[in-house]
């Protein structure tokens, strides 16, 4: 289905399928960017498992480095926010936004923004962000260098190098 963008005041039919979202707890991965709002689907169950497989593989590295890691959650502030697939801070947060992350890890899925993301994450000084692809079965690993973002090949906050933990993460078939 192509996007849909509704110029003006969103028509009471949308706000209403917004709080239904909200209630049933189907908005964990709907986005503000910049006060437009992104509605998107839970992932497909593929793109949790090899979440969950990069979770394993990385959670000893992340430990060693004194990080402290969440599944999806707010990026930013409440009229502007991403949400990532995980995503590691330098200590834990109590709060429905954090303002910014050690570490986010995006699972590429059809359709998603992952890529689009890259200039908010560096704007709200994410040290790196990698993007996996599980197709590919690649991991790339960007490092904000100078307020932009340069794909490095490794994390020196985990000390790894891609290659590495493409060879550590346990593939969902």
């Amino acid at each position: 289905m192509p996007s849909v963008v509704i110029l003006g005041p969103p028509p009471a039919e949308l706000e209403e399928l917004i709080e239904r979202r909200h209630q049933f707890g189907l908005d964990l991965y709907d986005e503000v960017w910049e006060g437009t709002y992104h509605m998107a689907p839970a992932p497909r169950f593929d793109h949790a498992n090899l979440a969950i497989a990069l979770v394993r593989a990385l959670l000893p590295l992340t430990d060693a480095a004194g990080l402290v890691g969440g599944t999806p959650f707010n990026l930013g502030g409440p009229d502007n926010y991403r949400v990532p697939d995980l995503g590691w801070l330098r200590q834990a947060a109590h709060a429905v936004y954090v303002p910014t992350a050690a570490l986010v890890v995006e699972v590429v899925s059809p359709d998603d923004e992952t890529y689009e993301k890259l200039p908010f994450y560096a704007a709200h000084g994410v040290d790196e962000v990698m993007i996996v692809e599980g197709q590919e079965r690649r991991v790339r690993i960007f490092s904000l260098v100078e307020g932009n973002y340069q794909e490095t090949g490794h994390s020196h906050l985990l000390d790894v190098a891609a290659a590495d933990l493409v060879a550590a993460v346990q593939w969902p078939a």
